[in-house]
């Protein structure tokens, strides 16, 4: 179809044509979902905001066998895992893609969410699977950091505790044996 053949055709019914109405939900689920680039004073709102600083460095799991670093990444907030519990024996734990998990950039691209604006709203990376989840952080309270993972909406999704560490991360980075 031609433009003008397009332009007639909503003269005349009154409707926007099928692919014009796709690429306009595409937009806006990208604007929607943070996959297009924040505005450019993004940078201020990320280095500045309280929610970014009170995230910001070494957390261990949950289940004490990882450590995170959380720091500034670019224009945002993002999660390095630097600290894996794994036995003397054993070689560094490795990803879906068979590289090491040893400092992995896991969690990316985490900005203040306007609707909660204690929260963070990023991406977290399964290495197990490869898979991408949305995902929000915030701290609750000193010493404690909550990631919450989700597919699609936060109702769909389940939230860790993580707390803030202070221990040794050796060689590897192995944490140390308890």
């Amino acid at each position: 179809m031609t433009t003008s053949v397009l332009v007639k055709d909503r003269q005349r019914t009154g409707m926007i044509p099928a692919a014009a109405m796709w690429r306009s939900l595409v937009a806006v689920t990208l604007l929607a979902t943070g996959a297009l680039t924040p505005p450019a004073h993004a940078q201020d709102v990320a280095a500045n905001s309280s929610p970014t600083k009170d995230v910001q460095g070494v957390w261990i799991t949950e289940k004490h066998d990882g450590a995170f670093r959380i720091a500034p990444c670019g224009d945002a907030i993002c999660g390095t895992l630097v600290g894996l519990d794994y036995k003397d024996n054993e070689p560094v734990p490795t990803g879906k893609d068979g590289k090491s998990e040893c400092n992995l950039v896991m969690l990316t691209g985490f900005r203040p969410l306007e609707e909660k604006s204690e929260r963070l709203g990023g991406k977290i990376l399964d290495p197990d699977t490869g898979n991408v989840y949305q995902a929000q952080i915030w701290s609750p309270e000193p010493g404690v950091l909550k990631l919450r993972g989700y597919v699609m909406i936060p109702l769909l999704g389940e939230t860790r505790t993580w707390t803030r560490y202070t221990g040794k991360i050796g060689p590897g980075c192995r944490l140390p044996q308890n």
